[in-house]
């Protein structure tokens, strides 16, 4: 039975960091998958990229982006969707997927949704990051038996990623 499972937290709790510090973790492990990360500019957030776990990165969102789709007051680039996270989530018998995140920009494309849906029957490992607010497509998984959902915050952002590797090594 493959491991899925879900770390949920609200936004600054660490989940980019707990995917990252996994990967470090597991390095012995075949992984693929993606993180995302804030772009700030003189301390204001104006965008987010988007870095696979090979380390090809480019703008996923961002406030000078027209869209469509825009999420809040970000355009959002589904073409990086398309040329990066897509790609970063072919997978073989032994791989670990790590996907940060499944939120809304990242589902805004459509064929990626498909594609995790995809994962989530398969017979491969996946670690994701969700946000604690509500969303059709997270809460759907959420509820399924054969995912765990962790709840991931400032206290246990730093052990979290440790016992999961000691969980997902082999």
């Amino acid at each position: 039975m493959p491991t899925r499972i879900l770390l949920e937290g609200r936004p600054g709790s660490g989940k980019t960091t707990a995917v990252r510090r996994l990967a470090v973790l597991l390095r012995a492990r075949e992984t693929a998958g993606f993180t995302t990360e804030e772009i700030r500019t003189g301390g204001a957030r104006v965008g987010f990229a988007l870095e696979t776990l090979s380390g090809e990165r480019a703008v996923l969102a961002h406030v000078d982006l027209p869209g469509p789709p825009r999420v809040g007051r970000y355009g959002v680039d589904l073409r990086v969707m398309e040329r990066l996270a897509l790609p970063a989530l072919a997978w073989s018998a032994r791989t670990l997927l790590l996907i940060d995140e499944l939120g809304r920009m990242e589902l805004a494309h459509r064929p990626f949704e498909d594609a995790v849906r995809a994962l989530f029957a398969a017979d491969v490992d996946v670690v994701a990051t969700v946000q604690a607010q509500h969303g059709p497509f997270t809460d759907t998984l959420k509820r399924r038996a054969d995912v765990e959902v962790l709840q991931l915050t400032r206290a246990n952002r730093d052990s979290l990623p440790g016992q999961l590797a000691a969980r997902l090594g082999h």
